[in-house]
């Protein structure tokens, strides 16, 4: 089905029209706006309704760049030990550290498994937290959406799921909160037209 096809209505609208967006004007977000789409995350569905995420947000610039400098000493040490070369690891932990420091708020999205089921074999244990891994993964798209709605841009990185003691050491996290990604959030400074790979190439019916 085409763009043009599909029937409009808000949810959809907010979906094809979201984009990870990179660039912020660098006017502050009000705590209000970052409250709201905070909130909306926390509907998202989780296991059991145990909904383990817990977000560290971040607006001061003291605290991005001790966060920014900690784990781009981690990414120069595991680029390092992958022997790649000196230019290339620079250019990297540059653009890590700009991407969270020129960001108005930064939302460290972190799971805790202290409401989760425990089990006595480790099989079940490690798919009830690949379950809490799954719930917060859901949470950061309806913050994702949400912050669109609010004319905010945002994107998610991956790169806590690298050096979660870091960022926990960094932040001063309780000892259950598992680090695993970031959304950056601001005033978008950039307008990018990405499309997606047709329905039908990844789908199949039964």
């Amino acid at each position: 089905m085409s763009l043009s096809e599909r029937q409009s209505n808000a949810v959809l609208d907010a979906i094809h029209a979201r984009r990870s967006v990179r660039h912020y004007q660098s006017q502050a977000v009000p705590s209000g706006l970052i409250e709201q789409a905070l909130e909306a995350g926390t509907w998202a569905p989780s296991a059991h309704n145990r909904q383990p995420w817990r977000f560290a947000v971040i607006t001061t610039d003291d605290q991005k760049q001790h966060l920014a400098r900690a784990m781009g000493a981690q990414l120069r040490t595991d680029l390092e030990a992958d022997h790649v070369p000196e230019a290339v690891i620079a250019a990297d932990v540059q653009r890590s550290y700009e991407r969270l420091t020129w960001a108005p708020v930064v939302i460290v999205m972190n799971l805790t498994m202290t409401d989760m089921d425990t089990y006595t074999d480790v099989v079940r244990n490690k798919n009830e937290y690949i379950m809490a891994a799954q719930s917060v993964a859901m949470c950061g798209q309806n913050i994702l959406l949400a912050a669109h709605s609010l004319g905010l841009g945002a994107c998610w990185m991956c790169a806590p799921l690298f050096c979660p003691d870091v960022v926990r050491n960094a932040l001063d996290l309780p000892d259950d909160w598992q680090p695993q990604g970031i959304i950056t959030m601001g005033y978008p400074d950039q307008s990018r037209e990405r499309t997606r790979e047709p329905l039908e190439t990844r789908l199949l019916w039964r």
